[in-house]
């Protein structure tokens, strides 16, 4: 009988503790810092375990369950461990409660496992009030149009606002190039002369007697001394009269020649520089000395020949006579 009467005293004595629940030397308490909550609004439970540190417990309870059909858990805090000395730590978080329907209601033990172990919180009551409702009874006027904040960046497109980043890079490397051109490099560029264009008769004659100088035929060099020789007879015609001779077949070069009133008396001469030539470079055929140095007179004289006539300039008493009608 005395062993049943301490059994029923222990039991009392656990059942009068609100809020947690003891066994196995780990306990779980629950709190609230209020028992009302308006609709809509949320409230925290706290939880506190005190156990072993050795002891791996986990809540089932997690975000969005329900304690009730109207009672829901919105959250749950990060929990906060501290280490109470003799193997013994404590564990505090808060499960946001929410509801959203007014009303009494009783939330049932919160559930706590360590191993195979289930250790509960004592039910709880908690009061959800319903949100104030205007009745109306008092005609209330539209709200007043309230012109939003403004700032600088709403006023600029989405791409500068999004940009903004690449637009302030361009205008520094803008600035630098700027300032490096203006103050850094100084030294100015080297100025670029044009070269001065010779004539066409100038380049011809210069070119004649560079070919005369240099003794290709005396050497056995038929073929080269020709082929330079009919090359300037035909940068020549280009230069002075528009004939595109580089282009164009010997037969085609006398046949311009022939229709030019500048280059007509001429042509013969021509031709027979030309001719010669042909037979050097594709007949593989190899001149006299005299052959070679009569082409080359040749071409001497046709260049002679068709240079531009200089205007003489007027004498002073040309310029100051009366022009006749």
């Amino acid at each position: 009988m005395r062993l049943s009467f301490k059994i029923l005293l222990i039991s009392l004595f656990c059942a009068s503790t609100s809020g947690y629940c003891v066994a196995a030397n780990v306990v779980v308490k629950a709190s609230m810092d209020s028992a009302y909550i308006v609709m809509g609004k949320t409230t925290p439970m706290h939880i506190e375990i005190l156990q072993g540190v050795n002891d791996m417990g986990y809540m089932p309870q997690t975000k969005n369950d329900t304690l009730t059909s109207a009672v829901e858990v919105a959250g749950i805090t990060k929990a906060d461990t501290i280490d109470l000395g003799n193997d013994r730590r404590q564990i505090r978080f808060d499960l946001i409660l929410q509801s959203f329907d007014s009303g009494l209601y009783t939330l049932p033990p919160i559930l706590y496992l360590v191993g195979k172990d289930s250790f509960f919180t004592e039910e709880m009551a908690l009061k959800v009030l319903p949100v104030p409702v205007d009745t109306l009874q008092t005609v209330h006027d539209y709200a007043p149009v309230v012109e939003p904040d403004t700032r600088f960046f709403d006023y600029l497109p989405d791409v500068v606002t999004d940009y903004w980043w690449a637009f302030l890079f361009a205008i520094l490397l803008g600035l630098l190039v700027y300032f490096y051109f203006k103050y850094f490099r100084k030294k100015e560029l080297p100025q670029i002369f044009k070269k001065k264009e010779v004539p066409p008769y100038e380049l011809a004659i210069s070119s004649l007697e560079k070919l005369r100088a240099e003794n290709l035929c005396e050497n056995g060099r038929e073929k080269e001394f020709y082929t330079r020789l009919t090359e300037i007879l035909r940068i020549y015609l280009d230069g002075r009269f528009g004939i595109n001779a580089m282009e164009m077949t010997t037969t085609q070069i006398v046949e311009s020649l022939s229709n030019n009133n500048d280059t007509r008396d001429a042509s013969t001469t021509m031709e027979s520089v030309l001719h010669i030539a042909d037979f050097v470079k594709f007949a593989k055929v190899r001149p006299l000395p005299d052959d070679n140095n009569k082409a080359f007179e040749n071409a001497l004289s046709f260049v002679e020949t068709t240079k531009p006539i200089p205007v003489a300039a007027e004498t002073d008493d040309q310029q100051n006579s009366p022009k006749l009608p």
